[in-house]
């Protein structure tokens, strides 16, 4: 074989040092670790940042809300029941949002003279915007005559108006004391039905009317005749507070009733006289009452709370299970692989409910919900885990540990899982919206009831919320976007940590 560096002559060749010693040239930055390599990569992903920044807003609502609402889960209002999102201030600057506005079809002469007539008593304008009016002719006692109708929006903590109260004694004289210090009229003057045509079902018809339908009698020029009541039999208890403009001192505004009085009240002062602020409801009322701001944040508390003790647990047995299986294999791994198998047939639905019905009673809601969720969901992560033990325990410094003597245990959890943790975190974190849905489906379902618990669910307040969808959509929607986001941000969030942490993609990308 020829060899061509032999034709090259000697005084070609030179030392290139001769004068010092050689090193290995020191690196000029810092050796990048493998935690912070995958953080390089899991910051490249977009859409996994965004998920994650999104997490980080549903979690700090999560620990924020409860807090910082005026009212806690256990405040239940009996009137205020699906109303809409309102905050007084907002809905003064006249925006559009968190008026408590909602939408009524087909208003006739008679509602919008109501609405004027709710107006003109507390002060307050129900009507916000007239969307629509309709005029119709119809055929009335052989002559034609038009008809109109009107499409509105309004306030509905407005449109109530006045409520017919039975109060004590001591409460009528409370809220005469408030009404003296803060200058705000919470009971009316008294209207007995005998003089609005008998009508004993609408407090807030104060005016005099035609018959009993409620068709106001207006007088010659149009405007709306009071009939408070000025003399009764009945008359309740003294007296000596706000009276409304025009009254002498004749009206009055209370009668006797069993040991205590009825009165009308304006119920949207008579709450600022209970809770001492006016409504303020950010994502309104749920169907029983409840803030659904506060109730929400109660709600993702114990969903995440909960998915992240899942999760935990299920790495917990799953990582020791499956890294006995992969480590030892043969009839280890046979024998634990068919248990295994036998426990994953179980169908997860069935055995919640079934803990539900019978465990419960003994152990409590929670931990039969809990046992149910962890009885087959470490098997996935035993998989897992078993699968990376066998991928790493054949490599060289887990021969070289075995050598120099190392024991069992210290090989698969100081040497190989170390090596697997990367793959196992992602897994873990993907269990995480997994198990927020199966909670939130079986509350919503009613298998679960956490109310006693937790104070509510996300699941529990979508159902209660599906009752009134048509009438009252923010019941349904506000909860559900909040567990759409919960959802798909995990799973974005994880996609991402699965990427950062795939050992095959280290390095390709720059």
């Amino acid at each position: 074989m020829d060899n061509n560096f032999e034709h090259i002559p000697q005084e070609m060749f030179e030392f290139v040092q001769t004068n010092a010693n050689l090193h290995d040239t020191k690196f000029k930055t810092k050796a990048r670790g493998y935690f912070a390599d995958a953080f390089i990569r899991f910051k490249k992903n977009k859409s996994s940042v965004v998920a994650a920044v999104i997490i980080i807003f549903l979690i700090f609502f999560a620990i924020v809300a409860p807090i910082i609402s005026p009212y806690d889960i256990k405040q239940k209002d009996k009137i205020f029941i699906n109303y809409p999102p309102f905050v007084e201030e907002i809905a003064n600057a006249h925006i559009g949002i968190m008026d408590g506005g909602v939408v009524y079809d087909s208003q006739n002469e008679n509602q919008m003279l109501l609405f004027k007539a709710i107006e003109q008593e507390t002060g307050r304008n129900p009507v916000l915007q007239v969307l629509d009016t309709i005029e119709k002719e119809t055929l009335k006692r052989g002559q034609v005559i038009k008809v109109k109708s009107y499409k509105v929006r309004v306030n509905r903590f407005y449109t109530l108006g006045m409520k017919y109260m039975t109060l004590s004694y001591e409460e009528f004289a409370r809220i005469q004391e408030f009404q003296n210090e803060t200058g705000i009229q919470v009971i009316f003057p008294y209207v007995e039905p005998k003089d609005i045509a008998g009508i004993s079902d609408n407090p807030n018809i104060w005016y005099k009317v035609t018959d009993s339908k409620g068709v106001p009698a207006l007088d010659k020029d149009g405007n709306l005749v009071p009939a408070y009541s000025k003399s009764t039999s009945k008359a309740g208890a003294e007296y000596n507070s706000l009276r409304i403009e025009g009254d002498d001192g004749s009206y009055i505004y209370s009668i006797a009733k069993s040991g205590a009085v009825q009165c009308r009240i304006d119920y949207y002062d008579y709450y600022k006289y209970i809770n001492g602020h006016a409504p303020m409801y950010i994502f309104g009322t749920n169907s029983i009452g409840q803030d659904l701001f506060c109730a929400i944040g109660i709600g993702a508390r114990f969903s995440l709370v909960f998915a992240i003790l899942v999760s935990a647990i299920n790495l917990t047995i799953g990582a020791i299970y499956g890294a006995i299986q992969g480590y030892y294999g043969g009839a280890v791994d046979l024998v634990m692989d068919r248990i295994a198998d036998i426990l994953y047939e179980v169908p997860f639905m069935v055995v919640a409910t079934l803990f539900q019905l019978h465990l419960a009673a003994k152990v409590g809601v929670v931990p039969s919900f809990l046992f149910a969720f962890v009885l087959t969901g470490w098997i996935g992560m035993a998989a897992l885990t078993r699968k990376q033990f066998y991928r790493f325990k054949g490599q060289e410094y887990v021969l070289a540990a075995k050598t120099l003597g190392a024991r069992d245990s210290r090989i698969m959890f100081k040497h190989i899982f170390p090596n697997a943790l990367g793959t196992i975190i992602t897994s873990c974190v993907l269990v995480i919206p997994g198990v927020i849905s199966s909670e939130t489906t079986l509350t919503y379902l009613g298998i679960v009831n956490l109310s006693e618990f937790a104070g509510t669910s996300i699941g529990t307040l979508m159902a209660q919320g599906q009752a009134a969808m048509t009438t009252s959509p923010h019941a349904m929607f506000f909860p559900a976007l909040f567990v759409s986001l919960l959802l798909i941000t995990f799973n974005l969030f994880g996609n991402g940590l699965r990427d950062a942490f795939n050992p095959s993609t280290r390095g390709v990308e720059d």
